[in-house]
């Protein structure tokens, strides 16, 4: 059986090479940086990245280099979800075949509107198709991006339903009232703030702890709130950590992290993103990487302080 997550899960950046494939070299390398800072997990496969601009055999190829190179699946949380049911299935079929610590399905976003009943029925049908115990499912809750989401009536339906298979859920509505209430809801659950922003508080009232795209670039400040959350000293952690998000935060996200882990790595590499998405231009890059150094975070070729 799987066992529960918690702390800070990362949502990986997706590396791109020059000829627009991935990078698989920068992205185990990336993982395993992060690992190294104290990541708990990897959610990889996520809105961070970026992959539903992914193909299902390259996200299926990102798992299997993980999985081939010495990351335990204890340690992986992929995104399965997808707006075809057979895509989802496969995706979420092979992460739990190989025995990851749970899979975050975002729910079939390009279907505006969906009732309740169309979103239980799709979930249902992806549960009943994986058909096995093992599997554990983390609801990706994101209707800024997605537009549809999980609420809490359809968590109810899905925990009576199938009270071992839901394990937990990510809140990436940007609304701590909803997180609040899936935590005091659903005991049950283990529940991730999308943004670190909410981590203390979060931690406080009972989440697991977070699932952050800036996750990539400050781990380590990241995972010391989760481990001392319950100092006296736990507030000026998260001031600082939260500093930095907002800083973050005031360009395009997966841009921006992009153009940190290019400063990073000393690799322009990292700068690619996959059309539609466009990089930071040169000046914005600069200003955000001025910023960050005036709020601490140094960097050098291959390293970070």
């Amino acid at each position: 059986m799987a066992q529960a997550c918690g702390g800070l899960w990362v949502p990986a950046s997706t590396p791109f090479a020059f000829d627009g494939s991935v990078d698989l070299n920068l992205f185990l390398a990336h993982c395993k940086a992060l690992l190294d800072e104290g990541a708990d997990g990897l959610a990889i496969l996520g809105t961070t990245s970026e992959a539903n601009s992914l193909s299902v055999s390259e996200r299926a190829a990102q798992l299997d280099l993980l999985l081939g190179n010495d990351i335990s699946p204890s340690k992986l949380m992929p995104g399965t979800g997808a707006c075809s049911i057979e895509d989802a299935v496969h995706l979420t079929s092979a992460a739990t075949r190989a025995g990851c610590a749970g899979v975050l399905l975002l729910p079939p976003f390009y279907y505006k509107g969906l009732s309740e009943d169309g979103l239980f029925a799709f979930l249902c049908e992806l549960i009943e198709r994986v058909g096995t115990a093992q599997l554990r499912l983390y609801l990706y809750h994101i209707p800024p991006i997605a537009q549809i989401g999980y609420s809490l009536p359809l968590i109810e339906r899905l925990l009576k339903r199938y009270p071992e298979t839901i394990a937990g859920l990510k809140d990436s509505s940007g609304d701590f009232s909803n997180t609040l209430a899936v935590i005091r809801n659903f005991p049950q659950l283990h529940v991730f703030p999308g943004s670190e922003t909410f981590l203390l508080d979060g931690l406080r009232a009972g989440a697991a702890g977070c699932i952050s795209a800036t996750g990539n670039i400050n781990a380590k400040a990241i995972k010391e709130v989760c481990v001392r959350w319950k100092e006296p000293d736990a507030d000026a952690f998260q001031a600082a950590i939260t500093r930095r998000r907002k800083l973050m935060e005031a360009y395009p996200l997966i841009p921006a992290v992009k153009a940190v882990l290019a400063a990073r790595y000393g690799d322009s590499a990292w700068n690619k993103l996959r059309a539609p998405l466009q990089p930071l231009d040169g000046d914005r890059a600069s200003q955000l990487m001025d910023q960050l150094a005036q709020d601490g975070l140094a960097y050098a070729t291959g390293a970070m302080t």
